[in-house]
Formats: C-alpha cells, structure tokens, sequence
C-alpha cells in the first residue's frame, strides 16, 4: 500500500511537472531582447493550457492556448532601446523574467579563436577585468552539443556583464560588445555559440552541403578531429537551430583554420551557411568575420588560399571582414592574443554599415588594379581616402614575378597612393604577391592605421611551395 501511495505520488508530481509552462533557455532573466523587433516569445505547456504573457514596457498582456504537440507562441512587440523591464508568462504556474533590457543582441560564433577567453592567458583581458562590470551588457554562451536534428533548447543563460562572468566569455566578442555599447550607448546581448576546431560545415544545414556535389565532397575531405564533431549540420542543429526565433541585429565570425585543408571551395561553403542563417531568421542579417591570422602551415598555400576566400566573401552582400595580420607576433601560434583590436574592428564595421555612424574607419585598403611602366608594377587601392604608409623602412612580405611565374623578393615605395613595386631579377613583372604566405606579416597600411588585405594580383594555380 505504502509503494503504491508513493507511485501514485511521484505519477501525481511529474503530471503536475508537465502541466507547466516552461521556456528555452535562451529566453530568461537578465536577456537582452532585439529592440523594435516583432517576434513569437515562444515555450511549452500542457495541451489546452492558456497561456498569459504581459510586458511591462507597455503593461500589454497578450494569450494563447497551448497547441495540442505542447508549444505556444505569444506574439510581442519590443520598444526602443531602454530597461530593466520585465515578462510575466502565466499558465498553470507563474514564470516572472525580471531585469529584461531591450537594446542590440548580435550572434558570436566561429572556432577557438572566437572561443578563447579570460582564461586563455590573454593580457588584454587581465588588464580590463577591473573595469568589466557593465548592467548595459549581458552574455549568452551556448553549451557545446551536437545533434542529428534541430534541437529546439540548448544550454546557457544570460548574464551581466561584470568580472566574474566575462572570465568565460569570449573576448573577441566582449570587446565587440563593449564598443558597441560604449558608440550606441544602448544595452547590448551577445551570444556566444563557438566551438574550438570546428570546420564551417558543421555550422550549416547539413541539407545544403549533402545535396552540393562541391560541397560535399570538400566536407568528405576533412579529417576526423578529436575536440569536435565534423559531420554537417550537427553544430548547427545544436548551437543554432534552438534560437532561431530569437531576434538578432547580425553577426559576428571568426572561424576558417579548419577549413584550410579545403580552402578552394570556402567561399562557397560560408556564403551558403550566410544565406541559410538568413533564411532562418527570416532577415538580411549583416555578417561581419575575421581574417585568419598568418600561421606556418606548412610549405602548400593552405593559409594564404583561405585568407583570399575570405577576402572574396566580402563581395557578399551585406558582409564584411577585418584583416589580423598586423596584431600577430608569434606565427608559429595559431591563437593570437590579440582580442581587443579584433573585436573592436568588428564593432567598427557594425557601426558603420549596421547603425550607421559617419567618420568610422573599418576597411582595410583592398588591391584595386596594376599596371606595368618601364619595368616596374603600379599598384592602386580601394579604402585609402589618405594614402598609404609603410611600417618601416621597407616594404615586407611583397614578391614579383614575371612570365616565368617564379616569385622573387621585391623592392617597393609609395608614390601617390601607388604602391611601386621592382626586382631586378624580374625585368618585365607580370604579377605582384603582398603577405599572400601562410605566415606573411605585412606592414603596409593606411594612413589610419589598418593594415592592407593580403593580396596578390595572378590567379596562377597555387601548386607551388610556400615562400
């Protein structure tokens, strides 16, 4: 008698922990919601269960009726940035988020690079850590998981930003965050969804690699990794697919290391991961990524044929890149420590092509032309409203080469915003090469600062060794 009270207690206890209402994680206390933004605030329930939800921005309190498969979905309306508000979700229990602000929310993904964080020994970090502490800026890091299928829940929660929890955060996009937040002056959500070696195929929908003859075969040529899955789509499915119906401003990338294996067919690959993170958000979203920094790969130009497809990307619409090769001083590290730079070159190009601010500086200039005149190669630029500079006394990493298509070190000066390029082992150059080495480090730049994208000017087969 006794067990069956107790059998009939625990049935009564779980029947009672299914009639709740409940919500994925990625909506709780703390958040940070897409202002003026339109979505279904969404979670489950018992079938037939009304569902109550009131904002207090507006006092507004809207209903639904849980569908017989134990989802709802509430339609809400965000205001202009501002806050703390709070969400009230009533069914058969009472749900209250408080300390909500409605601001910018930006997605941060990407490989180790946009996973490294306070506890990677970053010297940027540890001198910013004192002064962390910011309400206005909340954080969302997305437990690492894999799936065969879309999941609709991961793990994580939000937090303020103080200096404790950034310890765990990434710190290319907490300094993208803090510009951003420090220029809009406006609360700012990031969510951090990373995972350390991950190629760019595990971040699309499998459907689209598998049903691409290039595609697929280039996912079939990446070997098996120990720190992460490789398969297609099973990131995605875990890592993005649960909060799609979360409204984002854009997004952040900083991942291409293990793709160079591949680096022919990159363009294409992120390009289709781009478009589907946009048809799944229903939204144009702006895609900001970053350059992979110079590294010694090796002898082929594994590195330097990713860095171009990247570069490529760029004419994408609504995307753009920042260039890393001037923030690397060890290329025999393939994780610069560098962070804040990086972040803060994303944050520039959001706040130029995103929000619209005048007077940001945030493209590198970008090889234009060339012409050839009296035995030495002119080059012009896009984005040097000022001109070039070198960063000491002679140009670094350039080669030139002639009809032979053997590359030789170059001589280089700056003649009018022209970049003059010579060798006198080449005495008709046909094509130029600019840091496009695994491990280049360039020191040509604007006259503002930011460095010039490696280039080079030939569209040879890169059969050759590595300089």
């Amino acid at each position: 008698m006794k067990k069956t009270v107790i059998s009939l207690l625990l049935l009564l206890s779980f029947a009672l922990s299914q009639a709740n209402v409940q919500l994925p994680a990625i909506i709780g206390s703390n958040m940070v919601l897409q202002q003026q933004s339109s979505f279904k605030l969404w979670g489950w329930g018992n079938p037939l269960e009304k569902v109550f939800v009131t904002t207090s921005w507006d006092n507004k309190t809207d209903s639904t009726i849980v569908a017989p498969d134990a989802n709802w979905k509430v339609n809400i309306q965000t205001p202009s940035a501002g806050g703390p508000y709070s969400i009230t979700i009533r069914g058969t229990n009472t749900i209250i988020l408080d300390n909500v602000l409605i601001g910018e929310v930006w997605v941060c993904s990407g490989q180790s690079n946009m996973e490294m964080s306070y506890g990677w020994g970053l010297p940027q970090m540890k001198e910013d850590l004192p002064t962390a502490a910011n309400s206005n800026i909340r954080l969302f890091t997305v437990g690492k998981a894999s799936a065969d299928y879309p999941q609709i829940d991961c793990k994580g929660q939000w937090n303020m930003c103080d200096s404790n929890t950034v310890k765990a955060f990434s710190a290319a996009a907490y300094y993208f965050g803090r510009k951003l937040n420090k220029n809009l002056n406006i609360p700012i959500g990031l969510i951090n969804t990373s995972w350390g070696a991950t190629p760019a195929e595990v971040w699309t929908p499998d459907n689209l690699v598998d049903n691409d003859p290039v595609l697929k075969q280039a996912a079939g040529q990446i070997k098996p990794n120990p720190y992460c899955p490789i398969k297609p789509g099973c990131v995605y499915n875990t890592m993005i697919a649960p909060f799609i119906g979360f409204p984002v401003a854009g997004a952040i990338w900083y991942q291409g290391e293990s793709n160079t294996g591949t680096a022919a067919t990159y363009r294409q690959l992120l390009t289709t991961m781009i478009s589907a993170w946009r048809k799944a958000w229903n939204k144009d979203l702006p895609f900001y990524l970053v350059q992979i920094a110079p590294f010694s790969y090796g002898k082929n130009y594994i590195g330097a044929a990713l860095q171009e497809q990247q570069t490529q990307v760029m004419q994408f619409h609504n995307a753009g890149m920042v260039v890393t090769n001037d923030l690397v001083t060890d290329t025999t590290d393939i994780h610069p420590k560098d962070k804040r730079d990086v972040g803060y070159r994303l944050a520039n190009w959001a706040l130029a092509e995103t929000y619209h601010q005048p007077n940001i500086i945030y493209k590198s200039p970008q090889y234009k032309s060339m012409e050839v005149k009296d035995g030495k190669a002119i080059l012009s630029f896009d984005n040097v409203p000022k001109g070039l500079v070198i960063k000491g006394k002679t140009v670094a990493a350039i080669f030139v080469a002639g009809d032979d298509e053997v590359f030789y070190p170059a001589d280089a000066t700056i003649d009018h915003n022209k970049l003059v390029v010579w060798s006198a082992q080449v005495k008709q150059p046909i094509a130029v090469r600019y840091a496009f080495t695994n491990s280049g480090i360039g020191n040509l730049a604007s006259t503002e600062g930011l460095p010039v994208i490696p280039f080079r000017t030939d569209e040879w087969v890169l059969d050759a060794p590595n300089p």
